[in-house]
């Protein structure tokens, strides 16, 4: 007699059942979407370098002030704070998917009264006490393993998110304290600036009154000593807004002495990092890892969402004591015991699973799309930081030749005036101009240092020192 076939569906339950295999995916990293080289990076010098990822902040930033600075703000920033308490939380929505691989055992007393069902009209009561396990759902096709794994990536994720904030925040610190200086530096220029035009201006109102130069001249002077003032009260207030905005990094008031402008210029200066391969942001990126952490999540819900096809066995079961007097509960030869399992195999939910598959599906493709993103996003970053290392530093040698000529003109300018050689508009177009290009070039040195600020933070670093641990997850079932 030829034996009958298993459906299709029943074969795969007893092959899962058996071997316990997982319903999710097969997880392999995507490939990169981006070049396999960067544009304008440096040949072979470099990579034999410390990578920038494991290069600690303390030993970047050169500044004992800004150090101090990065210290206080890695201890009181409020979007670092909110980063690690969410650690805490994916953590324990973790432990919570992993309890639900243990049955729950609990200390249950009930009681129960009802018409007697005899006819006697009497009330029938029957009282328990004892130990209960509820409902608890023997994992035969991963469908809790894979919410499990999901949480763990999901947990995963949140530490990568708070060592991307703390990158974050490292070079955030680092460039608003460099703004800060550069404003100091352009704030004193100003004033200088300031003082020479109001010398200026008292010598032409002189001459003026002498009679020695026109109405026109003695106006120039004037009108290029009210824009040294807007200039200098600009200054002021884009300080102000440095300082706000440090603080705010910050987590607290900064005391004065951290604001101060260095004593040399060299305390500005930031080492050069070596840019590596486009490969290695993969793992040294935090928030690329954390996009990826989200793909695997999103990758065990697959799991889950396969597993809600097959039956849902769950087991029921107390142990303890029942008498239909609360007087005889706990008297010789009250003990007993139940057990339920119960299997359950969905025939008709009008939809319900296949939409929460397609719906896992689509939540795949939308992590797999931001992890694509992410790494996009991170070439950019390290690309555009590149393309400055490349061309600021020629921009800040032109600009420097320039100011120095414009120096040296201004002085040969003001020379013939005083002599009586030249007119007054060659001295105010040359204060113009060189007032404007050291203006240039401060903002220019600003732009170069916070370029290598962002290419450490675009590579990677600023995460590995002084990171806060999380809590260690717990060995997996």
């Amino acid at each position: 007699m030829r034996k009958n076939k298993l459906s299709p569906l029943l074969a795969a339950s007893a092959a899962a059942l058996l071997a316990g295999c997982s319903m999710i995916p097969t997880y392999e990293r995507p490939a990169a979407p981006v070049a396999a080289q960067w544009p304008f990076a440096a040949t072979e010098t470099a990579r034999a370098a410390t990578a920038a990822a494991d290069v600690p902040w303390q030993d970047f930033v050169g500044d004992a002030r800004l150090r101090e600075l990065v210290a206080l703000a890695l201890q009181n920033n409020r979007d670092l704070r909110v980063a690690v308490l969410s650690i805490e939380q994916a953590r324990a929505q973790y432990q919570i998917r992993r309890a639900d691989q243990l049955p729950t055992l609990n200390a249950a007393v009930a009681g129960n009264r009802q018409p007697a069902v005899d006819g006697s009209n009497g009330i029938a009561s029957v009282y328990t006490a004892g130990l209960a396990l509820a409902s608890w759902e023997i994992d035969f096709f991963g469908r809790v393993a894979s919410l499990k794994e999901a949480a763990l990536a999901q947990f995963l994720a949140t530490e990568e998110a708070r060592n991307a904030a703390q990158t974050s925040l490292v070079a955030s610190v680092a460039s608003t304290w460099l703004s800060l200086q550069t404003n100091n530096e352009l704030l004193a220029l100003t004033q200088r600036t300031l003082a020479t035009r109001e010398d200026s201006l008292r010598l032409n109102r002189l001459r003026f009154e002498q009679g020695v130069t026109s109405a026109l001249d003695l106006r120039q002077a004037e009108s290029l000593t009210a824009a040294a003032r807007s200039a200098l009260a600009e200054q002021r207030r884009q300080r102000a807004l440095d300082v706000n905005a440090l603080t705010l990094l910050v987590g607290q008031p900064i005391p004065d002495a951290l604001l101060a402008p260095p004593e040399s210029s060299a305390a500005l200066m930031l080492p050069d990092v070596p840019a590596g391969m486009p490969s290695d942001l993969l793992a040294r990126r935090p928030d690329i890892r954390q996009a990826e952490q989200q793909l695997i999540s999103a990758n065990a819900n697959i799991g889950a969402a396969r597993a809600a096809f097959f039956p849902r066995i769950s087991l029921t079961a107390s142990a303890g004591t029942a008498s239909g007097a609360l007087s005889g509960l706990f008297k010789s030869g009250s003990w007993g015991w139940t057990l339920a399992p119960q299997a359950v195999l969905p025939i008709f939910d009008a939809g319900r699973n296949q939409a929460g598959l397609d719906s896992a599906r689509a939540g795949r493709q939308i992590a797999l799309a931001q992890y694509e993103k992410a790494i996009q996003s991170a070439f950019r970053e390290v690309a555009d930081a590149l393309a400055g290392r490349a061309t600021l530093g020629e921009q800040v040698l032109a600009q420097q030749a320039q100011a120095d000529a414009e120096a040296d003109r201004f002085r040969l300018a003001d020379l013939r005036y005083r002599n009586g050689v030249a007119n007054y508009l060659d001295v105010l177009d040359a204060q113009r101009a060189l007032f404007a290009t050291q203006q240039a070039l401060a903002q220019t040195q600003l732009a170069q240092r916070q370029n290598q600020v962002a290419l450490y933070k675009a590579l990677g670093g600023g995460w590995t020192a002084d990171a806060v641990p999380a809590a260690p997850v717990p060995p997996a079932l």
